[in-house]
């Protein structure tokens, strides 16, 4: 049964042989779409439309031909497409994908995937023994990924609504005394020694630390300057890349008293040229965190000290606690530590130098007075 001429403005509706309707309509890319259903009434058919173009102009419209595609294909098609993002964040995504997403949901049509299964997905990632801030990780990732879909009018809304379901809640972490930074340093060997006190007093990442060049430390100044990074892969491919914000670009005070340690580290263990590398493998080479722990006997020697489990990262923790302890403002230990937004950086990039010294020198009395063994 055709339309009658000007009698329906939108769409339009069929008798099939079986006796029942068809819908047509034009999508908002103007492609004609046929209704996913067919309709024992001609009103209902017509009911359907008004329903279809009621949404269309109110932006609620969603595509049923693309909501059918496997929730696995559409993330992993997600990820391809952003070309912005660095290659360890990728490795992340897709590692997220194949250990909980796609054994679990990567068959479902996106359009199937509700709140209901989101939470169910959860919890049985919870119960399988995933921790819970891996689980929060995956979620976050799948929320990102369904956020595209409705943007996209694949979905009508996000279903990741979970409050709280995102979060992470790590465990505490040690935070050493400056005695036991010192006694931790003095167990390496001589060209790491070094590593660790400007690791921990300067407040830094592995690949910040792994990245510095003999230009990055002017030690007549009392700072060192982060420009950029190494990102191991999992693959075990090195790359050097700049901080992952230009908040992680930055210059800090260090305090005077590990200046005589960097100094005797730059004469004995690093290269003249400018672009030395400041920490290297025991023959020169790049050196990869895996290397360093071997080298520094790093679990024998954290236990040694009463600190067992202890991370490299806990050096930075450690430098960042004894710094927020010096009295200096939140924007200004943000700075330190590289930490915020691009927006927060540049606000207050260029004012915190005067506060960052107030800093060093808090964090060199600390060490000038404390004992350095025991």
């Amino acid at each position: 049964m055709a339309n009658k001429p000007g009698k329906r403005r939108f769409g339009s509706i069929r008798q099939l042989p079986s006796g029942r309707f068809q819908i047509r309509y034009p999508g908002p890319d103007g492609e004609i779409r046929m209704g996913e259903t067919t309709y024992a009434r001609e009103r209902e058919a017509d009911k359907a439309l008004s329903l279809i173009e009621a949404k269309l102009s109110t932006g609620e419209w969603t595509d049923p031909k693309r909501a059918k595609v496997k929730l696995g294909d559409y993330a992993d098609k997600w990820i391809n497409e952003r070309t912005n993002l660095r290659p360890r964040t990728v490795e992340i995504y897709k590692g997220l994908l194949k250990r909980y997403i796609f054994p679990h949901l990567g068959g479902a049509p996106i359009g199937k995937v509700d709140t209901a299964t989101i939470r169910e997905w959860r919890v049985l990632l919870l119960g399988n023994g995933v921790g819970q801030s891996e689980v929060a990780k995956a979620y976050r990732f799948l929320r990102a990924v369904l956020m595209t879909a409705a943007d996209d009018q694949i979905i009508p809304r996000n279903p990741c609504r979970i409050r709280g379901a995102g979060e992470e809640k790590p465990e505490e972490r040690p935070v050493l005394t400056v005695a036991k930074v010192f006694e931790l340093a003095d167990l390496m060997p001589g060209r790491l020694r070094a590593l660790v006190l400007l690791a921990t007093f300067a407040s830094l990442r592995w690949g910040e630390v792994a990245a510095l060049r003999r230009m990055d430390l002017d030690l007549n100044a009392r700072t060192v300057s982060v420009r950029q990074q190494h990102v191991e892969l999992d693959t075990g491919e090195l790359l050097v890349r700049p901080p992952k914000s230009r908040a992680g670009v930055r210059t800090i005070a260090i305090p005077e008293a590990i200046i005589p340690t960097l100094r005797e580290h730059l004469d004995e263990f690093t290269a003249s040229e400018t672009n030395a590398l400041i920490f290297t493998g025991a023959r020169g080479g790049i050196l990869r965190r895996s290397n360093f722990r071997r080298a520094a006997k790093w679990d024998a020697n954290t236990k040694k000290i009463g600190f067992p489990g202890l991370h490299f990262h806990d050096l930075r923790h450690t430098g960042n606690t004894i710094a927020a302890s010096s009295g200096a403002s939140l924007k200004d230990l943000m700075q330190r530590m590289g930490h915020d937004s691009v927006r927060a950086a540049l606000i207050y990039q260029h004012s915190t130098a005067e506060a960052d010294r107030k800093i060093a020198d808090a964090m060199n009395a600390k060490i000038e007075k404390g004992p350095r063994t025991g």
